[in-house]
């Protein structure tokens, strides 16, 4: 186990659940919409169409009529002075529409309840029309666009026409190979539907990007930005988009402007956000980003909030959970830079979730490569990041926890780091981070509890093939505390991570010093191999303690 270092999860987030499973999506804006308007907006939607498909046949009045005719158009595409991001968010709440009816017809069509298919076939159409003829108003249509819509519509209505035939046959033989047609134009309209949304989609996110890079207004620059960060929220997909049509490149064309100091943060932050899908690292790489990443984070007149921002793109690029690495080539040549306006960062940092960025940015860059650890030992790396813990201002969650605690376990590699740690009285710390424990239910942050025990229990093993590391620690008492972990599964929450990375710390304890453990703790815990008294401890209740 000591020759291995620890890895970080992705570290994008702000407090982030993200920093143990998933990119950048804490930090990202949500809609300007609060929920029970967009609830009410949602809402009006689905009653016009259903109108339309259950009231068909009612006399309904013009006025009437019209007034509901209005109130989409007034919500939806073109309407008031946010054009832009009007039409990207009615796009949005439209295509969710249209693929949670296409979803249900799929269900419904499998279980061959036939009237509820052929009625989702008709508000699926309509809501399809809807969209299509609200789009077109608002924007000009590309070509190819057309296409995929006149397909679309032809479609729609041919679904909707061979679902009615269904309606009036009871013919077993006749239904099961409608069922294979129905299923195979379904299939196609969804087909058809996602590459449309994907088309208009780029085409907003374009309008976009042209007052990124056309404009000198730092108000339609940041108005622009702010509507790309808040697409990315809505997953991988869109990111890729974004990426493809070069917001990347406006975004750093941006960062490189000393008129658009003030926007740095929001645009790095955006950046940040696009870079968890390859297609945006792959961009950041083309246009030299990381470059400019390392003049902001080394530059003097660089505001906190820049530099954060900057630290974040770089714990999202050095990601261990992103499979391509040719962008960290050009990394290695500014990574001396980047560690060291890194660690000043944390040294300085004046809140906690400037210190998480930069040190989730750090831990990521210590596991992949090992002459980081090296520059941070001559940085003074470990008394920074030790103060720290003791800094509620900086380090006030467990996520800021499990970033130090990975940093200390890869630097744990190096021989010279544990009189360092020694020195920085370490051993302490790494024992109250051994009985760190989640403030509230929250999952992730038990997860991210149960992280900073194991990564603790890992560190002070290496650091324990030091004699005076391992005296020290069982001078503290790390040997009961281990065994409590071992023993307990509440203490370790259940946590088979922990509790292997437990056994581990003990075992090495054991090696220097072996009269620290008593003879029935050696006999179930040292003794036996290591499996087995993993499997003695795993399946052991709280009364065994």
């Amino acid at each position: 186990m000591a020759s291995e270092r620890m890895p970080t999860p992705p570290s994008s987030s702000r407090q982030s659940s993200s920093l143990s499973s998933s990119p950048m999506s804490t930090r990202m804006q949500s809609l300007q919409v609060d929920s029970v308007q967009r609830w009410m907006e949602d809402l009006r939607h689905m009653t016009e169409v259903e109108c339309m498909c259950v009231l068909q046949a009612k006399p309904i009045g013009v006025e009437e009529d019209s007034q509901q005719g209005e109130l989409i158009v007034t919500s939806g595409i073109g309407a008031g002075d946010h054009v832009a991001r009007n039409n990207l968010q009615t796009l949005l709440r439209r295509a969710l529409v249209v693929s949670t009816e296409l979803g249900k017809m799929f269900q419904r069509l499998e279980k061959g309840r036939w009237q509820r298919v052929h009625s989702t076939a008709v508000r699926a159409n309509c809501h399809v029309r809807s969209l299509v003829h609200e789009y077109s108003a608002a924007r000009s249509t590309p070509p190819e666009m057309q296409k995929y819509e006149k397909s679309l519509l032809e479609k729609c209505m041919e679904l909707t026409n061979i679902t009615e035939r269904c309606l009036h046959t009871d013919d077993e033989f006749f239904l099961k190979s409608m069922r294979e047609a129905i299923h195979e134009i379904l299939t196609d309209v969804s087909d058809s539907f996602s590459n449309m949304i994907d088309m208009a989609l780029a085409n907003e996110i374009q309008v976009l990007i042209r007052q990124i890079e056309s404009s000198d207004s730092v108000h339609t620059i940041g108005s622009a930005i702010s509507n790309l960060l808040s697409l990315t929220q809505d997953g991988p997909q869109l990111c890729s988009i974004i990426a493809k049509e070069g917001a990347v490149v406006a975004l750093f064309k941006i960062c490189r402007q000393d008129r658009f100091r003030d926007l740095y943060a929001h645009a790095l932050r955006t950046v940040a956000s696009i870079c968890c899908v390859e297609e945006g690292i792959n961009q950041l790489d083309k246009v030299d980003g990381i470059l400019c990443l390392a003049d902001i984070l080394t530059d003097e007149c660089s505001v906190e909030a820049a530099k954060a921002e900057a630290a974040a793109v770089v714990a999202q690029i050095t990601s261990p959970h992103h499979t391509s690495t040719q962008h960290l080539a050009s990394f290695l040549e500014s990574m001396h830079d980047i560690v060291t306006a890194l660690i000043k960062l944390c040294e300085s940092a004046s809140c906690g979730e400037v210190f998480l960025l930069a040190s989730a940015a750090l831990a990521n860059i210590t596991f992949f490569d090992s002459m980081a650890c090296e520059i941070l030992l001559q940085l003074n790396a470990i008394h920074i990041l030790l103060q720290a813990c003791k800094d509620r201002q900086r380090v006030d969650t467990p996520y800021s926890k499990d970033q130090v605690v990975t940093i200390l376990a890869n630097l744990s590699v190096l021989e010279p780091c544990a009189p360092e740690v020694l020195q920085e009285q370490g051993i302490e710390q790494l024992l109250l981070l051994l009985g760190e424990k989640p403030s509230s239910t929250s999952p992730s942050e038990g997860a991210a509890c149960e992280r900073v025990q194991q990564k603790a229990a890992v560190t002070l093993a290496r650091l324990s093939r030091n004699l005076d590391v391992a005296q020290t620690a069982i001078q503290l008492k790390a040997v009961p505390r281990l065994i409590e972990l071992c023993r307990s599964p509440t203490e370790r929450n259940n946590s088979d991570s922990v509790l292997v990375a437990c056994l581990a710390a003990l075992r090495r304890l054991a090696a220097g010093c072996s009269d620290s453990i008593e003879a029935a703790d050696h006999q179930q815990l040292i003794k036996p191999r290591l499996v087995d008294s993993f499997l003695l401890c795993s399946n052991m209740e709280e009364s065994f303690v």
